[in-house]
Order: C-alpha cells, then sequence, then structure tokens
C-alpha cells in the first residue's frame, strides 16, 4: 500500500521502519522542523533520509504546501506516529483511505499528551493504546482498535511503554491499516461519559510531596521514571528519584519518622519516610549526575534525622 507518514522522534522512525520492512511503500513522510536548538537530529528524519527518502517539514501542517504535497503524494492511507504539530482535518482526509492515529491509552480515558504517566500515577491497574480517526478535538475520533496492557504494582512509565506500548503500538498500526485498506475495520464513536483529558506531565506534576501516602509517593516516582523524573529537594540541590522500593509500615510500632526524614542509609540506598511506610531509594540525579542512592547520600552528606523538602 502506498502510505503518508506523519510523527516524529523513535516511535515515528520504528513506524517508517516496520511498513517499509513488509514491502510497503512510504509516498511521504512528514516531520517537523528541525529544531535549532537541539543538537540531536530528528529521529523520524534521519530514518527516511537514511531510506532514501525526502523528508517534508512543514512549519505548519495547516499549509497549502502541506496539503499539496499530500495530494501529490497520492497515499493510499495516512499514519500518525508521535505527532507534535496540529493536524488539520483539510489534510487527514485527501488520501483514499483516510487517516488513522495512534494513542497510548484506552480512550476516551486519558486524552492528552502524557497519557501513560497519569495513568501509572493515579493507581491504574491497566492502560492500553487506541489506534483511531483524528478530529480536529485532540484524541477524540472514532476508535478503530484497542488493545490492553497490565500495569504491575512495580512497573514504571519507562517498561511499560517501552516494553509494551511501544512494540504492540507499532503492530497495531500494521493491523489497523490492513483492516482500513481491506474495508473490514469499524468505527466506534468514543464514549464521551468515560472521557478525561489530562494535561502535560511536567515538573510542577512530578514533585514528590513527602507528606502525602506512600502509595501516591510511589506511583509518582514510577509515572515519571524516566522522564521527567520525580524530585524534591535537600535545602537547596534539587534531587530526581528513579529507582525505588516502598516499604510499608504494616504496625504503628513500625512506623520509622515522620514524612520526608531520612531513616536509614545502607550500603546501596537510603530511605525517606512518608504516610504509611518509607520509599527506597536505589537511583537519583543530584549534581553529579544519575547515582545509586548511597552514592546521591553521600554526595549530599546525608544524615539519618535529616528531612526532605515537603
Amino acid at each position: 500500500m502506498r502510505i503518508a507518514l506523519i510523527g516524529s522522534a523513535d516511535f515515528g522512525k520504528a513506524a517508517l521502519e516496520a511498513f517499509l520492512d513488509r514491502g510497503d511503500e512510504l509516498v511521504a513522510v512528514f516531520c517537523p522542523p528541525d529544531n535549532p536548538k537541539s543538537s540531536k537530529p530528528e529521529a523520524l528524519k534521519e530514518a527516511a533520509l537514511a531510506r532514501g527518502l525526502t523528508p517534508l517539514q512543514f512549519a505548519s501542517l495547516k499549509s497549502p504546501e502541506a496539503a499539496q504535497a499530500m495530494i501529490d503524494s497520492n497515499a493510499d492511507i495516512c499514519v500518525m506516529a508521535y505527532v507534535l504539530q496540529f493536524v488539520p482535518q483539510e489534510l487527514v482526509k485527501i488520501p483514499k483511505h483516510g487517516t488513522i492515529q495512534y494513542h497510548p491509552s484506552l480512550l476516551p480515558k486519558y486524552r492528552g499528551p502524557s497519557a501513560i504517566n497519569w495513568a501509572i500515577a493515579l493507581g491504574e491497574e491497566k492502560t492500553g493504546l487506541t489506534i483511531f480517526r483524528p478530529s480536529d478535538g485532540l484524541d477524540e475520533g472514532a476508535v478503530i482498535l484497542q488493545k490492553e496492557v497490565a500495569i504491575g504494582p512495580n512497573d514504571t512509565l519507562g517498561q511499560i511503554y517501552f516494553d509494551h506500548l511501544f512494540p504492540l503500538g507499532l503492530s497495531a498500526l500494521l493491523e489497523a491499516a490492513d483492516l482500513v485498506m481491506a474495508g473490514k475495520h469499524q468505527e466506534v464513536i468514543q464514549d464521551e461519559s468515560q472521557a478525561n483529558y489530562e494535561g502535560w506531565f511536567d515538573a510542577n506534576a512530578a514533585k514528590i510531596h513527602w507528606a502525602t501516602h506512600i502509595n501516591q509517593t510511589y506511583n509518582l516516582i514510577r509515572a515519571c521514571n524516566p522522564a521527567p523524573g520525580a524530585w524534591t529537594r535537600f535545602g537547596e540541590q534539587k534531587v530526581q528519584i528513579y529507582d525505588a522500593h516502598k516499604h510499608i509500615a504494616p504496625t504503628f510500632a513500625s512506623v520509622k519518622g515522620k514524612p520526608g526524614e531520612i531513616t536509614e542509609i545502607s550500603l546501596n540506598s537510603f530511605s525517606v519516610a512518608c504516610h504509611g511506610g518509607q520509599i527506597e531509594v536505589l537511583r537519583a540525579k543530584g549534581a553529579a549526575g544519575k547515582v545509586t542512592g548511597a552514592e546521591l547520600a553521600q554526595e549530599l552528606h546525608l544524615a539519618v534525622g535529616q528531612f526532605f523538602e515537603l
């Protein structure tokens, strides 16, 4: 089939390679303009060039030039894989069989750009992915295909995305494209009574509040690992926490310290008190970069009885 691809980053790159590797023809590859502030090349652009394709980098996909490029491609279908630019209906409807888009949640739940982060942070036990028809409303189009993924009690953002939603998303895009091309797909309107939109999981959302319950704190750390990194402060030093364990306090007698208090420093880690138990910090980042919990304790001269900012 003749495919127009709109995307970016590693997921866009992987989608391009997956379609090409099975024998499809990429007739247009749309990716963002080069970022002069970044020294890292755009992954989809580099992949297109490596495969002998000319990437299309429009400042706006609402431009007449973008629409003409889509018309000229004579694409059978357009595939959207990690899209950061607004894509108008005038563009998505040009290909013969329209456009399909990937989103890493079970729409209509967790519409928005940080769907996986929020699902983990809020303690969900499952998430998934949706292939849908993009509309002018963000993540609001008709659903074509969905697949569920369990969220284990200790799973991090990185594990859920890279081990599950990334590879499963690629295969789902291939499957959905085949269904649409064969006219065997169904389009299900999203149930608005179940819908919620969540914004960016930014630095403000990633701040640790040690006075909250240990489950909330632990879920936050998992949701931010590897990015944006849950963070706290020790004095003036910002500390980002990545790998951690939670230790539930089963009895009153087993409670150690007050929220935010350093309760233990071991050969590999240090522990901080929360309501309901302790967070054992295994890997974190201070001024010297990512280190073990014990190395950070040494770097900051941590001592039992000291406090992180609440």
